[in-house]
């Protein structure tokens, strides 16, 4: 029987299976880097070990150190989580070398699935249907377009689509030092991409006395980067034939590798309903709360009983009820290449209605930083049918409150509510169609919208200056008012666009804008208004120069003006600034200053959040000068380089500048 469980993993993930424990009764110790010294999962455990370091190579990656902590906190038990060491083979081994009981899938299972190349070969042995591996060396543009994938790993990590030959060295090399970064091991693989697929998976769960559960589909097709954003169960749109064909596949998938505990056999399913054998994923997933919402199960408790000994409960599963929708809210800017996002996470608040559920890493007042995935959180909605439980997904997320680096918070309302999704016409090219017209600015009523909330803002703000402000009983009008005009401008974050809100301030400190709006109340962290016969209320909170505010209806961020500039409009025209905080990990071949660079051209790479990101030449011209070099660690906004029309001598004096 376990008594004391080691999580070997961090955040979000480590939380969840802490608050099984406690349920279970069974006490918990958190592994911790120096960077998650104050993290959530450190103050949620019973015991706390430090792995020295930062980097995941150095920490969470260290499996002999993870073992060391195991043994030291006298626990009788490891779970892996997801990621990190969670389908590695070899720690798995090193678990139960030390006495200690793995909470997972046999080590051989494991093995077999480990390697993705050998995986498959497994798979056509079991007559399981798959997409045939493209040798890269010998790939023809016949073969194109080519899906380039990590052999140890998943996750979107060492992922590369390859539309033209002449790009698929660069393309490997690249993928290979992602997967390489993210698992230890750069092996990388090729197969046909399949254009306008689904990606769907489906949940198991084995016990040591031969029964396998088969629980349903889960569609996880809209992802960027090749990492799922929104997952649902089950997966719309599939007969009951292809149902019943992919829970055979995943079944004979698991019996073919004598499977043990929880695993996904993910597919990709062709716009013709033909499914193919992706992978299997060795571990419990990501998405795994929709699985446990519609199931009414909890699979971490079925995976300890399972790794006690005990059999699953009955010979088959309980019968699904309903439906249930998954976001990942995101640290990071869609609009801006999904760049990661980091800093301090001021306010995490979700609704807490009935059929929400929020698994997070992380409270108002904790800190996000560059060393690992840019996940805050997972909203979960259950609801009888899928049109209810996305309509209460997209409603909880829009009246969230979160306040801190930029999120993909609206880009997860618009995605829920597209025809395209509400319909289920749903593949893995859903944000290569649509993402220009999901993060644009200019959606109908927007601006006035937001126009509306930097006025509250600056109500908000004024209220504060005169000392209190108004409350229901003090009611006016501007034009009544004998005050002269006040003006605030504010930046919408993130795409910029500015807003000048004039207002007057009465006798009795009432602050009222000059277009018109009926003031009904005015403090410093809440404003009433009266607009066109509606009532709307502001929920306002200052951070600095931040502003937040939210609504019923939506939230808003404002930078205040003129207190800062953009790092871009105080530094020469060409310069290269760093997009995201990050790691130099590599420059581009012969790149010096001197060198001729093309528009477009690849000079930098960036790592951050354990994804690679790529900074361009702005034009065709002459490096001038250099700043990055491998290994070097930059803030956002750093000068990386600079890049002229004409060559020019590099400056004596060479200045970092940081945002």
């Amino acid at each position: 029987m376990i008594t004391t469980l080691l999580v070997a993993n961090r955040g979000e993930i480590a939380c969840r299976i802490f608050r099984t424990c406690r349920e279970l009764g069974i006490s918990t110790v958190a592994v911790y880097s120096d960077a998650d010294a104050g993290a959530l999962h450190v103050r949620e455990a019973d015991t706390a070990v430090r792995l020295p370091g930062a980097a995941p190579a150095d920490t969470y990656l260290r499996g002999d150190l993870v073992v060391a902590a195991a043994l030291a906190a006298g626990a009788d038990a490891v779970h892996p989580g997801y990621g990190f060491l969670s389908e590695n083979a070899g720690f798995a081994r090193a678990v139960q070398d030390a006495g200690l009981v793995w909470v997972g899938p046999p080590v051989k299972a494991i093995e077999l699935m480990a390697s993705k190349t050998r995986a498959k070969e497994l798979m056509a042995a079991a007559d399981v249907p798959l997409l045939a591996p493209v040798d890269p060396g010998s790939a023809t543009a016949a073969d194109l377009p080519l899906l380039l994938k990590a052999a140890a790993g998943g996750g979107g990590r060492g992922m590369r689509i390859v539309r033209e030959l002449a790009s698929l060295p660069a393309e490997l090399t690249a993928a290979s030092a992602e997967a390489a970064g993210a698992f230890g091991d750069g092996e990388v693989f090729a197969e046909p991409y399949v254009e306008r697929g689904r990606h769907v998976e489906v949940q198991i769960m084995a016990d040591g006395q031969g029964t396998v559960w088969a629980l349903g589909t889960r569609d996880c097709s809209l992802q960027r980067r090749h990492q799922k954003v929104i997952e649902e169960a089950p997966a719309p749109g599939l007969d009951d034939g292809l149902r019943r064909r992919l829970h055979d596949a995943a079944v004979a998938a698991a019996q073919a590798v004598g499977y043990r505990g929880a695993g996904t056999v993910e597919f990709l399913v062709s716009a013709g309903g033909r499914p193919y054998f992706l992978e299997m994923n060795t571990r419990l997933q990501v998405e795994h709360p929709v699985t446990e919402a519609v199931f009414g199960l909890d699979l971490v408790a079925l995976q300890l009983r399972v790794a006690e000994g005990g059999p699953l409960p009955a010979a088959a599963p309980p019968a699904p009820a309903g439906h249930a929708v998954e976001a990942r809210l995101y640290a990071e800017d869609p609009a801006r290449d999904w760049q990661p996002q980091t800093g301090a996470l001021l306010t995490l608040e979700v609704p807490a209605e009935p059929g929400i559920r929020l698994d997070t890493g992380y409270t108002g007042g904790d800190t996000v930083g560059v060393h690992y995935d840019p996940m805050l959180a997972k909203v979960i909605a259950h609801a009888p049918t899928r049109t209810e439980a996305v309509r209460l997904l997209a409603r909880a997320l829009e009246r969230a409150r979160i306040h801190g680096p930029v999120t993909n918070r609206e880009l997860l309302v618009r995605s829920l509510r597209h025809p395209d999704f509400v319909a289920g016409r749903l593949d893995t090219g859903f944000y290569d169609r649509h993402l220009t017209a999901l993060t644009a600015a200019g959606a109908p009523g927007q601006d006035a919208a937001r126009r509306l909330a930097a006025t509250a803002a600056a109500l908000a703000t004024a209220a504060g200056a005169a000392g209190g402000g108004a409350g229901p009983a003090r009611l006016g009008a501007w034009r009544n008012l004998a005050s002269r005009p006040q003006t605030r401008c504010y930046r919408a974050e993130p795409d910029g666009t500015e807003y000048e809100i004039a207002y007057r301030t009465g006798r009795d400190g009432t602050p009222a804008p000059g277009t018109g709006e009926r003031v009904l109340a005015a403090r410093p962290g809440a404003v009433t208004l009266e607009t066109g016969g509606l009532t709307r209320h502001f929920t306002v909170t200052t951070h600095a120069d931040r502003v937040h505010v939210d609504t019923t209806a939506g939230s808003y961020t404002f930078t205040a003006l003129p207190r800062f500039s953009d790092p871009a409009e105080r530094t020469e025209p060409g310069s290269l600034l760093a997009p995201m905080p990050g790691t130099v990990v590599r420059l581009a071949e012969g790149l010096v200053p001197g060198a001729a660079v093309e528009a477009g051209q690849p000079l930098i790479w960036l790592e951050a959040m354990k994804m690679e990101h790529r900074v361009l030449a702005p034009a065709s011209g002459t490096l001038t000068a250099l700043h990055a070099a491998p290994g070097l660690q930059v803030e956002v906004g750093a000068l990386l380089a600079v890049v002229q029309d004409a060559p020019a001598e590099a400056p004596a004096h060479q200045e970092e500048t940081t945002r």
